[in-house]
């Protein structure tokens, strides 16, 4: 995740924004720019307002709109962030918008938010689950990556 840091604006409180949508972030810090990463864990306070503000049809159109391959990108209006909400603007914001961007594709955006009917999730996906599933990805690799060296 990215941001700028505009003139006007306090680098404490984009910092501030951006801790109350994924809290435990690792941030780098400028005076004109923040880029954030960390794991799924910083994903779940986001996961949760999805749910609380009811917003997961419109989160998941908006993510499933922005994937390219394993990666999906969106981003988020700071000014709400500040508040702790989530609110997705339909493009770059006058005073800049926070930039997220996600490792991981359709699977992930199902655990954020998943398919509804009537507004009530179909099935719901545990992080533990996600968590175990690119577990099991990155270990069929590393085998699959000593294969072929054996093959060689």
């Amino acid at each position: 995740m990215y941001t700028a840091v505009r003139p006007t604006e306090r680098v404490e409180k984009v910092v501030c924004a951006i801790e109350k949508i994924f809290p435990g972030l690792i941030m780098d810090i400028r005076t004109d720019r923040i880029d954030a990463y960390d794991g799924p864990t910083s994903l779940q306070t986001f996961h949760e307002l999805l749910r609380r503000q009811q917003i997961l049809d419109s989160a998941r159109s908006v993510m499933l709109r922005g994937q390219v391959g394993d990666v999906f990108q969106f981003q988020l209006n700071k000014q709400a962030a500040f508040m702790g909400i989530v609110s997705f603007p339909p493009e770059e914001e006058p005073l800049g918008s926070l930039h997220v961007q996600i490792t991981g594709g359709e699977r992930v955006i199902d655990w954020l938010a998943p398919q509804t009917e009537n507004g009530v999730p179909i099935c719901e996906i545990e992080l533990e689950e996600l968590q175990g599933e690119k577990a099991k990805e990155a270990a069929g690799e590393k085998q699959a990556a000593g294969e072929e060296k054996n093959v060689l």
